[in-house]
């Protein structure tokens, strides 16, 4: 369901370079470049994951690039990119402030026209709701508030399960993040079951997912040339006359 409905909304990357924020190994750097993009960064502060992907890398060299680092301290990367996704990132952000310098770093990233895709648990999930375990994870509300909205334990139910701590802001607060980064035609996008996903459990296996999706995307562009050095020096422009210099 995530795969299909992720890779639908980012479309065709033919010939494009992609900035994957929070590439963890490296899986949609890997599928953009199998699906033909010119390049792919992906960034990520775990250098344990990043060893994995580099390893799947080196196993069937496929031309993805990987780097460590803090999206929200985001490095010069020296060029800017025509698409930037994040899978799972602005809900890990600690507070408001480093959620904001994710969306600029990311906005900064971008080709004037770039867009930014997002993937994130729905703020909308109800967790008195159908739960979504028969699909592999379970969603709990530890009791905790951190500054951006209320903590959720995530739990992948492998054997043995692997849990992971995030936060769930507002619909209205990702949307503030990411219009004070400069981003504009910020879209919510559901996430829907494909076709293949429907052929192969049928629809009565998805009612949950249906009933109260888990997860949401979201997708915005960057039209104006960012000012400002947060990934490479540029000394401020012009765009259809505004000075684009603050």
């Amino acid at each position: 369901m995530v795969v299909p409905g992720f890779l639908a909304m980012v479309g065709d990357v033919r010939g494009r370079s992609v900035l994957d924020l929070a590439s963890g190994t490296g899986f949609y750097s890997r599928e953009f470049m199998r699906r033909g993009a010119a390049e792919v960064l992906g960034i990520d502060v775990s250098g344990e994951m990043l060893s994995v992907a580099r390893q799947l890398e080196e196993s069937e060299p496929l031309g993805a690039r990987y780097e460590v680092g803090d999206v929200a301290e985001l490095r010069p990367l020296g060029r800017r990119f025509d698409i930037a996704t994040a899978v799972q990132l602005l809900n890990y952000a600690t507070d408001i402030a480093t959620a904001e310098r994710m969306c600029r770093n990311a906005y900064r990233s971008l080709e004037p026209g770039g867009e930014f895709f997002v993937l994130n648990q729905s703020p909308d999930f109800r967790f008195d709701g159908p739960p979504p375990d028969r699909y592999g994870f379970r969603s709990e509300l530890t009791g905790e508030q951190a500054e951006p909205g209320p903590q959720v334990r995530i739990t992948a139910l492998l054997d043995p399960p692997v849990s992971f701590v995030a936060n769930l802001p507002r619909r209205e607060v990702y949307e503030k993040w990411l219009r004070a980064a400069g981003f504009s035609e910020v879209t919510w996008v559901p996430l829907t079951v494909s076709e293949a996903g429907l052929r192969e459990f049928g629809a009565e296996y998805w009612a949950d997912f249906d009933a109260n999706p888990p997860l949401e995307m979201l997708r915005c562009r960057a039209w104006l040339v960012p000012a400002g050095p947060a990934v490479g020096p540029w000394p401020g422009g012009y765009c259809g006359g505004l000075s684009l210099r603050k």
